[in-house]
């Protein structure tokens, strides 16, 4: 490769603009891909990370700048387009076939033919294990893809983009479902892949991760393009103010607590094979978080106490009341919410309105006779969404299209109308931008300052420290610390979480 060549990015956006009907989600921005690279693509919810990765995959067009592969312009009339260039995008939930092995999964619609045309099977074994052995794992090129964990189906996504000689991944919030060792081992991936020079375009809301793996970072905000600069002597402030346009100073924000009575109590709890033995309170005006790795039974836990879940020992009591086993229904009379760890999948239901998802937990207190009243249930969202500061255009408008932070709030705004005692969130700014992340935080602790007790399920370190006036740690389905606030910090929680400490 000469040198003008090494110098020359594989691929380049110059001046793309993108607009749906009103909305412009891209505006002149422009973009430098090199190989042997680690790119971040940063920005809030709504930022324009999704047009401009849809547009460099080829589903969407640009109305107007270019695109450029080796420095010649170039036009993906769509996603097969800019796989035939070497693009390939590597998403956060990948979607396999599960009954093909994972080598029929990579060479799909490309396996290897004998002489007599029959697939060789051996062949593409063969192919497979030499494509995991150059990313450096350890796969079954036999095994079927059902039951792979996220981690290794997107490892198999990537090595079918090595199969088509992808020159470019874009990775798309690789690690948001992943545990530690995971996002270890990817990024392990990602090197190898830089030092076969490759070009790797790396988005997450991690701002860790951007700081661990890139060398480069491209800021979108509203669309246009803020900063492109090495990521060598940037900040975690200076990258936040690129993307928020304001200092996020109270990223955590700092309160008096004055903890009450005892709002939750947990005695004893168990289900068998899960968790065993779990004890703790939670207090009126505070927030306990629940710490621990992937795994550990914390969700199982929250899933148990709110009574989706039937435990097999132990007992859960609401204000001084015993809840039975097993029943939401009276877990919710009791004063208990609950914000599940997968807002789309278990907190939303994406088909209705934002107003009728609102609704949904106050559906008797709604009703005017035999019918829901379409009246109060646009005033209790109205209320809502503005008590959450929503981002919206109109409350009838699906759920579905609104960012991830903003159909958070509206799980928030759902269970809030019950008025709870006690508030469980499981992960609650999984996969939002730091600047609603600081917003969750804002609410929490408001809520935390009018007596309700927080319990709050995070993986998030530096979360639990900023937020918990308790940390209560889990390891294998055990409670194996409780540390107060003081005292807390990221060696004594992961001692904890991972059975160092007694």
């Amino acid at each position: 490769m000469s040198e003008a060549e090494a110098s020359r990015p594989i691929l380049a956006l110059k001046g793309v603009s993108k607009s749906f009907g009103a909305v412009r989600a891209l505006r002149d921005v422009s973009l430098e891909l090199f190989g042997g690279e680690a790119h971040a693509l940063a920005g809030e919810n709504g930022a324009g990370k999704s047009t401009l990765v849809k547009t460099l995959a080829g589903v969407h067009r640009p109305d107007g700048g270019e695109i450029l592969l080796d420095g010649e312009p170039v036009v993906f009339d769509g996603p097969a387009a800019a796989q035939a260039a070497g693009v390939a995008v590597i998403y956060q939930e990948p979607t396999l076939f599960p009954d093909l092995s994972v080598a029929e999964n990579i060479f799909m619609g490309r396996q290897p033919r004998t002489g007599l045309r029959r697939i060789d099977r051996k062949a593409m074994r063969a192919r497979t294990a030499a494509l995991f052995q150059r990313l450096g794992v350890g796969l079954d090129p036999g095994q079927p893809a059902r039951g792979l964990s996220i981690a290794d189906q997107q490892l198999v996504e990537i090595a079918k983009a090595l199969s088509r000689d992808a020159r470019v991944l874009v990775m798309d919030e690789p690690t948001a479902a992943l545990s530690g060792n995971e996002v270890a081992r990817l990024f392990g991936v990602v090197e190898a892949l830089r030092e076969q020079g490759r070009a790797v375009l790396f988005i997450s809301h991690r701002l860790d991760e951007i700081f661990e793996l890139c060398q480069r970072v491209t800021t979108l905000r509203d669309g246009v393009r803020i900063a492109g600069e090495p990521v060598a002597g940037l900040t975690h402030e200076d990258l936040i103010r690129r993307m928020v346009g304001r200092d996020l100073g109270a990223l955590y924000p700092g309160r008096q607590t004055a903890p009450g009575e005892v709002a939750l109590k947990v005695e004893r709890l168990t289900r068998e094979g899960v968790f065993t033995d779990v004890s703790f309170e939670v207090r009126r005006g505070e927030i306990a978080a629940l710490a621990g790795l992937v795994g550990a039974g914390r969700s199982e836990v929250a899933r148990a106490v709110f009574g989706i879940d039937r435990f097999d020992a132990g007992k859960v009591t609401v204000n001084g009341a015993r809840l039975p086993a097993a029943s939401p229904t009276a877990a919710m009379a009791a004063g208990l919410a609950l914000v599940p760890e997968d807002r789309r999948q278990q907190g939303l239901v994406m088909e209705m309105s934002i107003e009728r998802n609102i609704g949904l937990t106050g559906l008797s207190s709604l009703r005017r006779g035999p019918v829901i009243s379409r009246a109060a249930e646009r005033a209790r969202a109205t209320d809502w969404a503005l008590r959450l500061q929503l981002k919206f255009a109109r409350l009838g408008d699906g759920v579905g299209v609104l960012s991830g932070g903003n159909q958070q709030k509206v799980v928030l705004a759902k269970w809030l109308a019950t008025n709870p005692s006690v508030l469980i969130v499981d992960e609650p700014t999984r996969g939002i931008d730091v600047g609603t992340k600081a917003e969750v935080h804002r609410l929490l602790s408001e809520l935390a300052g009018q007596g309700i007790a927080v319990l709050m399920i995070s993986s998030d370190l530096p979360e639990v420290l900023g937020m918990a006036d308790r940390v209560l740690v889990m390891h294998e389905g055990r409670l194996t610390a409780e540390i107060p606030r003081a005292a807390a910090t990221e060696e004594s929680v992961m001692a904890a979480a991972t059975g160092r400490a007694a």
